[in-house]
């Protein structure tokens, strides 16, 4: 089954859900809308410099800021991992996941009051955490300033995480301190039963996912309007303003 056919109807559920005052379908085809939106995310491109053959900016903007604030964008998210999942034989929530952080240079037009300097890579911009399946598929995102220290992506990431329920396990480097450990085990005895596997630190060797992709440096990974945040999966944040990376 192809992607499309996946998620289309949640775009017609949400598009049915939101009818027009005139009744108004609208100039853009819904899917050339994810084409635009896919290929932002994958190019980084600035969303003025969308190809012409794409619906515009405005179009593009308005749809992709709707769905990342009301949570269409995790639910499609959500159901392309499962399906994913399915096929690799594996169930439809992971019981571990892998946790890990990214800094990044920001764009110039960040605000500087969100942007701050890795003190151990010395990177100056924002840092992006992402908790991840075993095959490197997203489960949640956090994006911070780069000053930030692992502890609080952490803490946020297994956060968002818990409320899955059959997760048991978190792998995580030593970047993360006693702190997220401890905070991992509290959330393990409040979520599930006490004889829940803990939440530990994992080899170097065995703590990146496979296919890595997550991790590459993408202009559209790092939010780049006024603020940042957090969201269970998908994109990371981005201002109401679509503005370019």
């Amino acid at each position: 089954m192809s992607r499309w056919a996946l998620i289309e109807p949640v775009i017609s559920s949400w598009k049915a859900d939101r009818p027009s005052p005139t009744r108004h379908q609208g100039r853009y085809e819904m899917r050339e809308i994810v084409n635009a939106i896919l290929y932002q995310g994958r190019t980084g491109c600035q969303w003025d410099y969308l190809p012409h053959d794409l619906p515009p900016k405005s179009a593009v903007c308005y749809y992709f800021a709707a769905w990342r604030d009301d949570g269409t964008d995790v639910k499609i998210n959500d159901l392309l991992r499962w399906q994913v999942r399915e096929k690799a034989g594996r169930p439809e929530d992971p019981s571990l996941v892998v946790i890990d952080t990214q800094s990044v240079h920001a764009a110039v037009n960040v605000p500087a009051t969100t942007t701050g300097k890795d003190a151990a890579k010395k990177v100056p911009g924002r840092k992006r955490g992402l908790a991840v399946d075993v095959l490197g598929l997203v489960i949640a995102v956090t994006v911070l300033a780069a000053s930030a220290h692992d502890n609080a992506f952490g803490i946020a990431l297994l956060g968002q995480v818990a409320p899955i329920g059959t997760i048991k396990k978190a792998l995580v480097d030593q970047g993360f301190k006693k702190t997220v450990v401890e905070h991992g085990a509290r959330s393990a005895s409040t979520s599930r039963s006490s004889n829940a596997t803990p939440w530990t630190r994992a080899p170097a060797s065995s703590r990146r996912p496979r296919g890595g992709s997550w991790s590459r440096r993408s202009a559209s990974s790092c939010c780049s309007g006024g603020s940042c945040g957090t969201t269970r999966a998908g994109r990371s944040p981005r201002s109401p303003g679509c503005a370019g990376p």
